[in-house]
């Protein structure tokens, strides 16, 4: 076949390079129902670093300072936190971002290998205490991960629906929990956000 000019052939070779990519890659698949995937025994092992000091020490502390809030101010500060998103001053996301607990959060979740796409701790009105990676806001008490956990008892779990991510390209769902003190109080709640992809491979689905 003869082309009439190298326009022509131009434009057929960019739309055939346009088309490949497409053809060659596909969405992951969803391994399964996350509830059966998040096994009791995934969510002891979480429980198991959760029980680091760190966790309860910065709840416990925030709850202190901050119990006399009122939904004014928390409304506030949610909102100063989505400014600050897209600011160069970022006074009240540094503070979170750079406190030991999310120090320790960003250790667990680069440990992880994967398996884990993101936590983060609330305190007992569901606003961040830590987090291993900016969250696109700062207060969580109007939510499912908190409203199904922290107002349900030390033993309260919530594993929502899961989400194909398009960056990872890989199912994700986040796995909510009540965090308590040594005395089994409710202080506050966690949201590991889970690879189920990851998760099913190292199960050997």
């Amino acid at each position: 076949m003869r082309f009439k000019s190298g326009v022509a052939l131009a434009g057929m070779l960019a739309a055939t390079v346009f088309v490949l990519p497409h053809a060659a890659f596909a969405k992951a698949e969803l391994p399964g129902d996350p509830n059966a995937l998040i096994t009791d025994e995934v969510i002891r092992n979480i429980r198991e670093w959760l029980a680091n000091p760190v966790v309860e020490l910065s709840i416990s502390s925030q709850n202190k300072l901050r119990k006399d809030m009122t939904q004014e101010q928390i409304d506030a500060a949610d909102l100063q936190w989505r400014a600050e998103r897209e600011a160069e001053d970022q006074p009240l996301v540094a503070a979170i971002l750079t406190n030991p607990l999310s120090s320790y959060l960003t250790q667990v979740q680069a440990r992880s290998g994967g398996m884990f796409a993101e936590i983060f701790v609330m305190d007992a009105v569901g606003l961040n205490v830590g987090q291993s990676s900016i969250t696109s806001d700062f207060w969580q008490g109007d939510e499912a991960k908190f409203q199904n956990t922290y107002p349900n008892g030390p033993d309260a779990v919530f594993i929502d629906e899961a989400e194909y991510n398009e960056g990872s390209d890989a199912w994700l769902a986040q796995l909510n929990m009540t965090m308590s003190n040594a005395d089994r109080q409710p202080i506050g709640a966690v949201t590991v956000e889970v690879n189920l992809n990851e998760l099913a491979r190292r199960r050997g689905l």
